[in-house]
Formats: structure tokens, C-alpha cells, sequence
């Protein structure tokens, strides 16, 4: 079968049906900041007290090891970890029988030779890679039609009460009134 119509030129729908869905969906990736460490530690270890947790905090436990994604600057240098890595999270509405979001993002990595590393929350998928490769990565995802921004960091608001109690508590070396 040939892309060319009877008068020899290229036929665009014919070239575009046969690109996979996948590769067509444009997406917006919200980069995050702090450098982050994948960590590994026994099967059923307890997390320990160095693990910091940062905007993105995940343990994963299975049958063989217990993985960490934590704040990177106070693992051990003895413990195995990969680091320092940035996350990158899929951001909107992604159906939940969408094929190839994954695949989308990360072949355009590897074609490029960037190690990334994922994982999956209920409401989206993240892809981390090294410090070292992130602006690489931003720009194959660029060039590919996607949307890298820098990630809003969320501030939880302090609740009403203890906003009021703060205002009343008297400060120190003050005589309330």
C-alpha cells in the first residue's frame, strides 16, 4: 500500500490514519521543582526517619523490596537510590481507559536516550527523570506538541480556627488586655 494517490502525491490522511492514536494526544506536563531520590529498601522495611517527604511522597511495597520517592537531600549515600531526579505530572482530565499516555510520552524519551522513571497515582501518571536530563526532556516533549510549565505549588489554607487562635495567643513579654 502506498502513501502516494494515483497522480504520485503525498496523501495525508492515508499518513495520519496510520499514526497511532497515542501519538497524536498533546498534553500538559507540570514540572516540580525539588529533586527527588528513588529509593530502595528491604522487603517490608518501615519508612525511615530521613525520608522527607516533598510535594510528591510515595512508597511502594512488594513481596521483594519496599521503593520510596522522597525528597533527595537526606538519603544516605549508602542506601541504594537513583537521584537526583525530577517529576513531571500529566496534568487534566485523563480518561480512565486511555490507551497509550505513557507510550506517548516516553518513546520520544528513549528515541532521545533519557532514562525515565513512572508511576501512577489515582488521578494521573508521573514521569521522573534525572536533573540532568530534565530541559532535554521538556524540549522533546515540546517539539513533540506537548505543554512543559513549571508546577503552582499547592499551599494548604490554614484552617479559620487556628488562624484566630494565632491573632489571640499573646506574645511574649505583652501583657494581654
Amino acid at each position: 500500500m502506498s502513501d502516494l494517490d494515483n497522480d504520485g502525491i503525498l496523501d495525508l490522511d492515508t499518513v495520519a490514519d496510520a499514526v497511532p492514536a497515542w501519538q497524536q494526544q498533546a498534553f500538559t506536563l507540570a514540572e516540580y521543582p525539588e529533586k527527588l531520590a528513588l529509593v530502595k529498601l528491604a522487603a517490608g522495611a518501615e519508612v525511615p526517619r530521613w525520608a522527607e517527604s516533598s510535594s510528591i511522597f510515595s512508597i511502594t511495597a512488594t513481596a521483594t523490596e519496599t521503593s520510596l520517592i522522597c525528597a533527595g537531600r537526606s538519603v544516605p549515600t549508602k542506601t541504594p537510590s537513583i537521584k537526583p531526579l525530577i517529576a513531571f505530572r500529566i496534568t487534566g482530565e485523563i480518561d480512565e481507559g486511555a490507551i497509550g499516555v505513557l507510550a506517548g510520552l516516553l518513546v520520544p524519551l528513549a528515541e532521545i536516550g533519557v532514562p525515565a522513571y513512572t508511576f501512577s497515582t489515582y488521578e494521573t501518571d508521573w514521569i521522573m527523570v534525572r536533573v540532568v536530563d530534565a530541559a532535554k526532556a521538556a524540549e522533546e516533549w515540546r517539539r513533540r506538541g506537548h505543554t512543559v510549565a513549571a508546577a503552582v505549588p499547592i499551599n494548604p489554607p490554614k484552617s479559620s480556627a487556628a488562624a484566630n487562635q494565632q491573632k489571640k495567643a499573646p506574645q511574649k513579654g505583652k501583657n494581654p488586655k
